[in-house]
């Protein structure tokens, strides 16, 4: 059974292409999702210390300045984010990039191109709180 998410739960998207941003973030918000989007990682963090009830991270790992895996440093090191949930959206192939990432503790890492629909099932998973929500196990 798919968790249904709770109205209103925010979304931190990251990413520097920003219609995959506008793809995200329309397809969140019209599952109800409230969907903040930042193109780099200053942004991002300065995002989460006004945002701190976002309840999820969708990341890319090639942004320009500070690396999606220099962001998931930052906010592994913070105990206010440290247990956030992250997917992470990448084309990289980039196998030291993926492993640092795995080793940061993120939940999921999706490939791009990758579908919205998944997406916002993944999403609603880690989001979801109740009887129907479930522990993933980290997939490629």
């Amino acid at each position: 059974m798919t968790a249904l998410p709770t109205p209103g739960v925010s979304v931190l998207v990251v990413d520097d292409e920003p219609h995959i941003g506008r793809i995200i973030r329309t397809r969140l918000e019209q599952d109800g999702f409230v969907v903040h989007l930042a193109e780099h990682g200053a942004e991002a963090l300065s995002l989460l210390d006004q945002e701190p009830s976002v309840s999820l991270l969708v990341l890319d790992l090639m942004l320009p300045g500070m690396s999606g895996i220099e962001i998931l440093r930052v906010i592994r090191a913070d105990t206010r984010w440290r247990a956030l949930p992250c997917i992470v959206l990448t084309a990289a192939g980039q196998d030291a990039q993926l492993r640092d990432a795995e080793g940061l503790g993120v939940s999921e890492i999706m490939t791009k191109p990758f579908s919205p629909r998944r997406l916002l099932a993944r999403v609603r998973e880690y989001t979801a709180t109740g009887p129907n929500s479930v522990d993933l196990p980290l997939t490629t």
